[in-house]
C-alpha cells in the first residue's frame, strides 16, 4: 500500500488540507486572520486557507518525525529574523499556532499526546495513508519514478 513516504510532500499536504476543510474539528480560530506565523515574519499569510495547509503540514511532520513536541515544531517552522544592520538570527515559529493545531488534531482523533510528545494514532495513520493511496495515480504522472508503487 502507498504511504506518506511514497508521495511528494506538496501533493499530500494540498490534498490533506482539502480534506481538513470538511472536518468540523479542524477550524481556524478567530485570531488566525490577523496572526503572523512567527516573529520572523513581517505580515500574516496571504493564503486564506493557510490554517488548513499548516495543519496538514504539521500532521505530516508528526507522522514522519513523531513523537514530536511543540518546541521541535516551532523550530521546524521558524526562520531568519531580519535585525536591520545587525546579522540575521534564527527565530522559532509561533507556538500558539502549533499548539492549537496539535489540540485540534487531538480532538479529531488523529494525534495522541504521550510522554515523548505527540504521535499519530492508528486512525490518523489510516487517514494519511488513504489520502496517499488516492494520490498514487496522480503522483505517477507527475513523478514517473513513483509509478512502481
Amino acid at each position: 500500500m502507498t504511504t506518506v513516504y511514497d508521495i511528494p510532500a506538496d501533493m499530500l499536504i494540498r490534498q490533506v488540507a482539502e480534506e481538513f476543510k470538511t472536518n468540523s474539528q479542524i477550524q481556524p480560530p478567530d485570531w488566525a486572520a490577523f496572526a503572523k506565523t512567527g516573529v520572523h515574519k513581517e505580515m500574516p499569510p496571504e493564503n486564506d486557507d493557510w490554517w488548513y495547509v499548516r495543519a496538514a503540514a504539521v500532521f505530516r511532520r508528526i507522522y514522519i518525525d513523531g513523537p514530536v513536541g511543540i518546541q521541535r515544531m516551532r523550530s521546524a517552522y521558524g526562520g531568519k529574523y531580519n535585525r536591520g544592520a545587525a546579522p540575521n538570527r534564527f527565530k522559532r515559529g509561533s507556538g500558539s499556532v502549533v499548539r492549537k493545531i496539535f489540540q485540534q488534531l487531538e480532538a479529531a482523533g488523529y494525534v495522541a499526546h504521550g510522554s515523548g510528545g505527540r504521535t499519530v494514532t492508528p486512525a490518523g495513520r489510516s487517514f494519511l495513508d488513504n489520502v496517499a493511496n488516492g494520490l498514487k495515480s496522480e503522483a505517477a504522472t507527475t513523478a514517473p519514478g513513483l509509478a512502481k508503487y
